[in-house]
């Protein structure tokens, strides 16, 4: 796997499928965007500064509500793919993260997808607000400015 674009509003992990992602059906099973979900995340995060062991060194970690993926087209052991990520809003203790896995050879969308992320205390694990420090290293990225379908 190999990211660029690091540091900027919307993240691109570039992706070659792997062999072992495909199942009986002869696609990516749909675990796998889930997990490229995270590491995409997880990645973005890191290239903003926040890597886990900062968000460890306030006694914070991010839980997830809940995923939502649509999916729209298959993928294929060999083929490149990005998965392009951006988060779309931060609310008192929640954070919503979007997702677009898009195959660059023939300009196809494969799927969309989100995110709802919970910030919890180490300690308790219970939510808790976001931080100032947080809020500013994160880049909200509207509506009209996510990549486009």
């Amino acid at each position: 796997m190999n990211a660029d674009d690091a540091g900027k509003a919307v993240f691109r992990l570039e992706i070659v499928v792997p062999e072992s992602t495909i199942d009986g059906n002869g696609h990516v099973n749909n675990v796998h965007y889930v997990q490229w979900m995270q590491n995409a995340a997880e990645a973005h995060s890191a290239a903003l500064g926040w890597p886990a062991a900062r968000y460890r060194a306030i006694g914070r970690h991010w839980i997830i509500r809940s995923h939502n993926i649509e999916y729209h087209h298959s993928t294929f052991a060999g083929e490149l793919i990005w998965v392009q990520t951006w988060v779309a809003n931060f609310k008192r203790i929640k954070s919503l993260r979007k997702f677009r896995f898009f195959r660059p050879r023939d300009s196809t969308v494969l799927a969309l997808a989100s995110t709802l992320f919970i910030l919890c205390d180490d300690a308790s694990g219970r939510p808790v607000s976001i931080p100032e420090e947080v809020l500013g290293d994160y880049p909200i990225v509207a509506p009209e400015d996510e990549p486009g379908l």
